[in-house]
C-alpha cells in the first residue's frame, strides 16, 4: 500500500505542477549556452533521479515509519516540480535559479535527516545532489542570455 500511494503522491505532484503547454513553449525558445550539449538527455536524467527519490522515500518508510520525514520527501518534490511551473508562469528565470538553490539545500537537509535509517536512502538522494546544482547553474547562465 505505501509503495502505491507514495507513487501517486509523486504523480500527482508531477502532474499537477507541470506548465501549461504554451508556458513551457516560452521556455523551449529562450537561448541556452553554448555548452550545454546534453540537453536531450535532461528528461531522462529526471527520470532517474525521480525514480531515487520513489526508492528513497520507499525505503524511508519502511525503516522510519515516519510522516514528518514523508512530508519531507513531498516538500523536496514540490521545489523540484515548480521550478519550471515558476519560471514559465512568472516568465523569469530568477525564481528558478532561487528554487533550485533552495531545493538543493532541503535535498542535502533531508538526506542528512534519513542517513541514520539505512545507506541505500540516502545514496538514492546522491543524484538529486549532484545533478541540482547543475540545473540551476544552467539556470543562471540563461539569466544571463535572456536579458
Amino acid at each position: 500500500m505505501a509503495a502505491l500511494l507514495i507513487l501517486v503522491v509523486m504523480l500527482a505532484v508531477a502532474f499537477g505542477l507541470n506548465p501549461a503547454r504554451e508556458d513551457f513553449a516560452w521556455f523551449l525558445r529562450l537561448r541556452r549556452p553554448a555548452w550545454l550539449v546534453f540537453e536531450a538527455a535532461i528528461p531522462l536524467i529526471w527520470i532517474a533521479i525521480y525514480a531515487c527519490f520513489y526508492a528513497s522515500a520507499l525505503l524511508c518508510w519502511f525503516a522510519s515509519r515516519s510522516w514528518p520525514l514523508m512530508g519531507a520527501y513531498l516538500v523536496l518534490l514540490v521545489l523540484v516540480q515548480s521550478y519550471t511551473l515558476v519560471i514559465c508562469r512568472s516568465r523569469s528565470l530568477r525564481p528558478g535559479t532561487a528554487i533550485g538553490f533552495a531545493g538543493w539545500v532541503w535535498g542535502l537537509a533531508l538526506t542528512v535527516a534519513v542517513s541514520p535509517y539505512g545507506l541505500a536512502i540516502w545514496l538514492l538522494l546522491l543524484p538529486y545532489l549532484l545533478w541540482s546544482p547543475v540545473g540551476t547553474f544552467v539556470t543562471w547562465q540563461m539569466q544571463r542570455l535572456n536579458r
